[in-house]
């Protein structure tokens, strides 16, 4: 006899079930822990990728928080050069001092922040997402080694870590479009577009 969440499949193997019905008889089974992080972990996607949006508004209009008008890349000003001239730190300072303010890697870090925040708002391409947030961060926390208040660890790999979490517990579909989005034919066939 097969569980309720198991079919018969060909020659009596079992099948794990993923139509709508079974995936409605979770929702109903669902306990109100499992709800609640269900909803914590779609709450955190929505504020990190906040985050993200927020740097590539800001760094974009020169909205006056991070960066100030005159700055601002439509105004002429770039994205990388204020934080790569200047702060990094450590073993790969020559490194990123070399790249601050070159177009190319304005161009890349702008399109990063904007896509990483937006398919984290949406709750789509997760895989995508965290894996180049993830990056990202790692690229941002070795720029600035040893971080300032720990020998290693700071905040840019906490927020790689949460990225990861992310992903890996599907917190695109809960508060977001991650149900319908993985039900498009293309991101069916190639699961790391989920």
């Amino acid at each position: 006899m097969t569980s309720p969440r198991t079919t018969l499949g060909t020659m009596g193997s079992p099948v794990l079930r993923t139509d709508d019905a079974f995936l409605a008889q979770i929702v109903e089974e669902e306990t109100p822990r499992h709800r609640a992080y269900r909803f914590t972990l779609a709450v955190t996607r929505l504020a990190v990728g906040w985050i993200f949006v927020w740097a590539f508004l800001d760094k974009l209009f020169g909205l006056g928080h991070e960066t100030l008008s005159k700055a601002a890349w439509i105004n002429g000003g770039s994205p990388t050069n204020g934080f790569l001239a200047h702060a990094p730190k450590g073993p790969f300072a020559s490194f990123y001092n070399s790249i601050a303010g070159a177009a190319w890697a304005d161009w890349l870090f702008m399109a990063a922040l904007a896509g990483i925040g937006i398919a984290l708002m949406l709750g789509v391409t997760m895989r995508i997402a965290a894996a180049s947030g993830a990056a990202l961060m790692v690229l941002m926390w070795s720029a600035v080694l040893p971080p300032e208040n720990n020998p290693f660890m700071d905040y840019h790999l906490i927020y790689a870590l949460v990225l990861v979490v992310l992903a890996l517990t599907a917190a695109g579909k809960t508060l977001g479009l991650g149900r319908r989005w993985e039900r498009i034919p293309l991101v069916t066939r190639h699961g790391f577009l989920k």
